[in-house]
């Protein structure tokens, strides 16, 4: 049996169903070697059967079933616990993306060995394909997040976060001239480079900028405005200026003018429907491609790194980058001080008027 990703009942109730579902899944997988009562797990099966009133009754059930024997469960009841909490202010299943799965496991696992990392990637890659293959609304059809969360190793920060990718200036500048000289037909040449300029200029994540609505974007005298809808249903307003976007901006409302367009969208494909965020990674992969750069991670993710970077470079402003950015947390901001050059030369001189 399937059921609809999207309830009556608002967000929490509907990623409570899921949790409960898929912990209830993994109840009836994992191994039973272990188990010293099995009354006491066909008990645990039937309350989540129900779906636990609130998260504290879930994470109960699950610390009963571990007592019980079944052990395992821990590896994914945690997880998908913190991650419950961690998303409470959002307010659609369709917000969750592998942005925001990105950031939660930068923010959570910072400390935690190699394995319980792995652990973490592990239980939610199984939570969001579990979503993928059991949801389907009343006309057959189904919601695919796709979540991948690849695992590319790289350096690490003091707390065990993995340092963010980026483009420096000079990479920025080949970039952004890739760009232009980046092969693409007339239909899409417009749209695809206006959108790319837009996080680079900006730093809007890249699910913030596909899910921008005409009325959004404003000009004032030489600047567009654009009012960002963030994560939790949150808006924050950025600034471009003109000169880096209008004619590019000119040419695709042309070409959208011509389209029609769902839900006011200002960024759609030929059938007016939203662009997808896998879209434009490979978009922003074969620019990088063609004009020889390669990193570790390679997706329009990385633009946003490269605009927060380079932002705290020029400012040393922390709450501004933590604004530009629209973090809840000036902690999830912090990381880029790691890429402070001048600030990191200034303690490796600590010692030269010491006598050795």
């Amino acid at each position: 049996m399937r059921y609809v990703l999207e309830s009556d009942e608002g967000f929490l109730q509907d990623l409570l169903f899921w949790s409960s579902r898929f912990i209830r899944y993994k109840l009836t997988t994992l191994s039973n070697t272990q188990v010293k009562d099995k009354k006491c797990i066909q008990e645990c099966l039937q309350r989540l059967q129900k779906k636990p009133k609130n998260i504290q009754e879930l994470e109960m059930i699950c610390k009963i079933a571990r007592n019980a024997g079944l052990i395992g469960i821990n590896t994914y009841a945690q997880p998908i616990i913190k991650l419950y909490e961690y998303l409470r202010d959002f307010n659609s299943m369709k917000e969750i993306d592998e942005e925001v799965l990105s950031e939660f496991l930068a923010m959570q696992t910072g400390g935690l060995s190699l394995a319980s990392k792995k652990n973490y990637r592990i239980a939610l890659l199984g939570f969001f394909n579990y979503i993928d293959k059991q949801n389907q609304d009343a006309n057959g059809n189904s919601y695919i997040y796709n979540i991948e969360l690849k695992n590319i190793s790289g350096v690490k920060g003091k707390s065990g976060q993995k340092l963010p990718t980026y483009l420096n200036q000079d990479e920025l500048e080949k970039f952004l001239s890739g760009i232009e000289k980046f092969e693409m037909s007339e239909k899409i040449r417009a749209r695809n480079r206006l959108i790319i300029k837009m996080i680079i200029y900006t730093g809007i994540r890249v699910s913030e900028a596909i899910h921008l609505k005409a009325k959004d974007i404003n000009l004032e005298e030489n600047l567009y405005l654009l009012n960002i809808k963030g994560k939790g249903n949150k808006y924050r307003v950025v600034m471009i200026k003109a000169l880096h976007i209008r004619n590019l901006l000119e040419e695709w409302l042309m070409i959208r003018s011509q389209i029609e367009v769902e839900d006011e969208l200002l960024f759609c494909n030929q059938r007016g429907r939203p662009l997808t965020q896998a879209y434009i990674y490979r978009q922003v992969e074969q620019i990088l491609a063609s004009i020889g750069i390669r990193k570790e991670k390679n997706g329009a993710h990385m633009l946003r790194h490269s605009f927060a970077t380079l932002l705290y470079q020029k400012r040393h402003d922390l709450v501004l980058v933590q604004e530009a950015l629209g973090h809840a947390d000036l902690n999830t901001s912090r990381i880029y001080t790691h890429f402070d050059k001048k600030h990191l030369l200034e303690a490796a001189s600590i010692m030269d008027n010491i006598n050795h």
